[in-house]
């Protein structure tokens, strides 16, 4: 699914080109503006709430940092719970970790093992889609936790850097919604 019209007219609206950053030759898609305007970020909360519902998920994924922003609103307007993708080292209690790769080394993401179960079916959220490293990890997560995956949801896509296909093929039948496609 990809937004309606309106409702991408509206997002693209407020997301804010820096270029040059955090490096010369990149342009950075900055959501601040977006999330500071209340309309907007009402819009984009509904707009995910109800690809949770759609989907029949039971929890929402956010992945760290700007995915917490926008898939706890989400949650809650689901009336779903919320849970945080961290990265290394931040989660206290008992973790499942997935390592993957970065342009330049590797990272690793960890949730709680008690925060999925067998029965739960998990919408991730995040907020942009590049070459679907992070969201790739964090569908190992949710499947080593034995929990299904209910679907994949970004607020943008950057599709030259074809990060769709190693989500697709991850996500194994479940869909992949962005609202929009740069």
């Amino acid at each position: 699914m990809s937004a309606t019209p309106e409702l991408r007219e509206l997002l693209l609206s407020r997301i804010r080109d820096v270029p040059d950053y955090p490096k010369p030759g990149v342009m950075f898609k900055d959501i601040t503006p977006l999330l500071a305007d209340p309309a907007a970020f009402s819009a984009l909360t509904e707009a995910l709430a109800e690809l949770c519902v759609r989907n029949g998920a039971t929890k929402v994924m956010g992945l760290e940092a700007r995915g917490f922003i926008l898939a706890a609103p989400a949650a809650i307007r689901a009336g779903l719970g919320f849970v945080p993708v961290r990265k290394a080292g931040k989660l206290p209690g008992a973790t499942l970790s997935q390592a993957y790769e970065l342009e330049y080394g590797s990272a690793e993401l960890e949730v709680h093992a008690e925060d999925l179960t067998p029965e739960d079916r998990v919408m991730v959220i995040d907020d942009v889609l590049a070459t679907g490293g992070t969201g790739h990890a964090s569908l190992e997560l949710v499947r080593r936790a034995k929990a299904q995956v209910a679907g994949v949801a970004v607020l943008m896509e950057l599709g030259f850097l074809a990060g769709r296909g190693r989500i697709e093929s991850a996500l194994r039948g479940a869909p992949l919604d962005a609202l929009i496609t740069i």
